[in-house]
């Protein structure tokens, strides 16, 4: 077979067969547009489902905020009053003792304030040693107290019911007689 028989004889075959996609296409066109359809529907659907994610994701950003605002705010008005004290302490005219009976008030009112929110003191002297809520700065050798036995503060600790919002600064006894060698 000569090279143009061959030539020839291929683009016979290819025309058959360029024939046979056309029947097929129109066969297919229906099911094409059927498809293009869902595509375009899903499409769409994927769509939606973005916005009202992005929209979910805004609403909860600001509910967290807003949130976040309040807790702020809830915690700092019960201090409006002990800032409002201490301004006018300031301002008084009056002796030292007066002065000082003003603050132990103020003192007051804000241990107050903070049991509202169920913050309180660390127990500490009197109390044995304990390196969950104590820190120990120092110690003060005594046959007076027991061994470990906290026996002075010098920085109050707090927690908010059970969790340790920061330990106590105290001094402990360290009695002789009582250590085991």
């Amino acid at each position: 077979m000569s090279d143009e028989t061959k030539v020839t004889t291929e683009l016979e075959q290819g025309v058959s067969e360029d024939e046979g996609f056309e029947a097929v296409a129109d066969g297919s066109a229906a099911e094409l547009e059927q498809v293009k359809g869902e595509r375009d529907q899903l499409l769409d659907r994927l769509a939606r489902l973005q916005a009202e994610f992005d929209n979910a994701r805004k609403r909860e950003a600001k509910e967290r905020a807003d949130a976040r605002e309040y807790a702020i705010g809830s915690t700092v008005e019960p201090f409006l009053g002990v800032m409002d004290n201490f301004q006018l302490a300031l301002k008084a005219q009056g002796s030292a003792d007066q002065l000082r009976t003003g603050v132990e008030l103020i003192l007051k009112q804000m241990e107050e304030a903070l049991r509202g929110m169920q913050v309180v003191a660390v127990e500490t002297v009197g109390t044995q040693f304990d390196p969950r809520i104590h820190e120990a700065l120092g110690s003060i050798e005594t046959a007076e107290f027991p061994d470990h036995q906290v026996i002075e503060e010098i920085r109050r600790g707090y927690k908010i019911r059970e969790k340790l919002l920061r330990p106590a600064m105290v001094k402990i006894a360290v009695n002789s007689a009582q250590v085991s060698d």
